[in-house]
């Protein structure tokens, strides 16, 4: 699948003397060299078969691997430099068939790992995800997607730093970790399931770090 870039420049010279259209032209690319050069720090990772991107910005990929499986988990290696939220873009790489061979299909159950380094300068005391198939609008019952909805009393949700953790299914797919802290420059560790019966090509995940209030 082709994964949507910025556009490059035509690869036809200027003329010898510009016009004022090449004039102006030339006077823009100054402007656009920031813009150009974020673009180019904008990664995507392949694990699986899935891609993952951090090019909604705020936060960086650093590293990803794994098929997706109960023993071989997705491991998405990120910084984060703000306490803000901030959404990993996931895209299936490979054919979509529900519950076919990890790794060789998007098969809708995606055991995770995320492993986050606190760049913010402030300590997290809480952390959520939240899953979107529509970029910015809740993920509703009826799509699909979920953090293993249908396990009443999961066993595979974890974290190195949160006692707990709650879950909300209408009318979001939220995951809250509580009851611990993330001091900055440390990385904090979370496992979940992530199932999706009804398998998109793109999809969302929402992490927004909490710190203290008051």
């Amino acid at each position: 699948m082709r994964i949507p870039g910025p556009g490059g420049f035509s690869s036809t010279r200027f003329p010898s003397t510009p016009g004022r259209a090449g004039l102006a032209l030339l006077a823009a690319l100054p402007l656009l060299a920031p813009v150009l050069a974020f673009a180019d720090e904008v990664k995507v990772w392949a694990a699986g078969a899935y891609s993952f991107s951090d090019e909604l910005g705020g936060f960086r990929i650093t590293g990803a691997s794994g098929t997706g499986t109960k023993d071989d988990p997705l491991v998405i290696t990120e910084e984060l430099n703000s306490a803000t939220p901030v959404t990993l873009t996931i895209r299936t790489t490979k054919p979509i068939q529900a519950f076919g061979k990890a790794g060789e299909f998007a098969n809708g159950v995606m055991y995770m790992r995320l492993n986050v380094l606190n760049n913010s300068g402030q300590a997290w005391v809480e952390f959520q995800f939240e899953l979107q198939e529509i970029l910015d609008q809740p993920s509703v019952f009826g799509d699909g997607l979920s953090f293993d909805q249908r396990n009443k009393t999961p066993d595979n949700i974890v974290s190195s730093n949160f006692a707990d953790f709650d879950r909300d299914f209408e009318p979001y797919d939220r995951l809250l970790f509580r009851n611990g802290k993330v001091d900055p420059l440390k990385t904090v560790s979370f496992e979940f399931l992530v199932t999706d019966y009804t398998p998109r090509w793109t999809f969302y995940l929402v992490q927004d770090p909490r710190i203290p209030t008051g």
